[in-house]
């Protein structure tokens, strides 16, 4: 009883892939076609009687107990057939071709990105929007037949409704039948004999459509709204796409964002921010009151909780933080210049020391390490 293991070259513990593997190899190198009549054509022989045993698994423990259940012809049975010889030489999509039906002639229409303007106030509380998009929309007159009213698909005559045609064609195999899309139908096994007019066969036409679209608080720039089957109707009425708002956020004169919170600068006169005062402040939620203290410094930050902009998906809101700007003065008159020199006589800063800030507690690095969030 012949070795099928040494013939494939493969051990005793081989895997169904490693069997497949070693034949497909042999079976190229041993083709009579490839190797010429006379000992190629014998090895080949020999090469499909070992795949065939060891191919199928119940020969192939039949074999492991000592029995030969091959053919005496060694013919090709079990495990083994047409599709494996025609995978080898052509490929496994040149097997799957000829089973390929009709092509649906209705297929999805694409998704559409759309870019939506909104101003600060709309980002912070939500807005109800009006957004008009153009794209397809299913044909009226044919409502996504593609046909003319009246009229109907006929079934395709070259290729008999199946999509595709079949080619014979030589190898060294002989006759090998190949399938390929019908030229005549393009695949879809149907044929339009009528086309609508008004759509031009397409079953769909270019419209402009206006989306209600509800914008919720926290958007930011960059943010994505999905608006679920609004998008292009597909070929032939196919399912509609989706379509995406993605947000472009404008600036604001007064305020800036820093993701939920807002950022304003607040100008006030130095005997305001010496005193203390209150000032009112007119915020996205209208006036406000913001209660300097006195001696409020320069850069100095008020935090009004919770008059920022609104937090996407997790609710409630940022806060809003008035940095402080000391005005200084340069138009003074006679009798002021001499009120700020009396004051700096009295506080013994007529000629004050000069000592220089440490790097990290000046008024910018102060403003700049607020707006970052340290």
């Amino acid at each position: 009883m012949s070795d099928y293991y040494e013939i494939l070259g493969v051990p005793r513990d081989a895997s169904p892939e490693q069997i497949k593997k070693a034949y497909r190899r042999l079976a190229r190198e041993h083709h009579p076609d490839v190797a010429g009549e006379g000992a190629g054509e014998d090895r080949f022989k020999e090469v499909s009687r070992a795949y065939e045993v060891l191919s199928n698994p119940e020969k192939r423990r039949m074999y492991d107990l000592g029995a030969d259940p091959s053919s005496p012809g060694g013919g090709m049975g079990g495990g083994f057939g047409f599709q494996d010889i025609f995978e080898t030489f052509f490929g496994a999509a040149a097997g799957q071709s000829a089973q390929r039906g009709p092509i649906p002639r209705a297929r999805r229409g694409q998704d559409a990105l759309v870019r939506l303007d909104v101003d600060l106030a709309e980002a912070t509380f939500g807005a109800h929007r009006e957004v008009h998009v153009d794209t397809a929309v299913l044909c009226p007159t044919c409502s996504g037949s593609c046909c003319r009213p009246g009229t109907s698909p006929r079934t395709c005559d070259a290729c008999g409704g199946r999509g595709s045609v079949q080619r014979v064609a030589r190898s060294f195999l002989g006759q090998v039948m190949t399938s390929q899309p019908c030229a005549a139908c393009h695949g879809f096994g149907t044929v339009i004999p009528e086309p609508c007019p008004e759509c031009s066969g397409e079953g769909r036409v270019r419209s402009r459509r206006t989306l209600e679209v509800d914008i919720p608080a926290g958007v930011d720039t960059g943010t994505r709204i999905k608006l679920t089957g609004q998008g292009e109707v597909g070929p032939a009425g196919g399912p509609a796409g989706d379509v995406y708002l993605e947000i472009r956020e404008r600036k604001h004169d007064t305020f800036v964002r820093r993701g939920d919170d807002l950022h304003c600068t607040l100008e006030v006169p130095m005997t305001a921010a010496a005193l203390g005062t209150m000032l009112t402040l007119e915020t996205l939620d209208g006036p406000r009151e913001v209660d300097l203290r006195p001696g409020t410094q320069p850069a100095q930050v008020v935090t009004l909780k919770g008059l920022g902009v609104g937090r996407l998906h997790v609710g409630g809101r940022g806060d809003l933080h008035v940095h402080v700007d000391v005005r200084v003065p340069t138009d003074l008159d006679d009798e002021q210049v001499d009120l700020l020199r009396r004051l700096a006589m009295a506080r013994d800063e007529e000629r004050p020391d000069t000592r220089l800030a440490a790097s990290h507690s000046g008024v910018f690095s102060k403003l700049r390490e607020k707006l970052a969030g340290r």
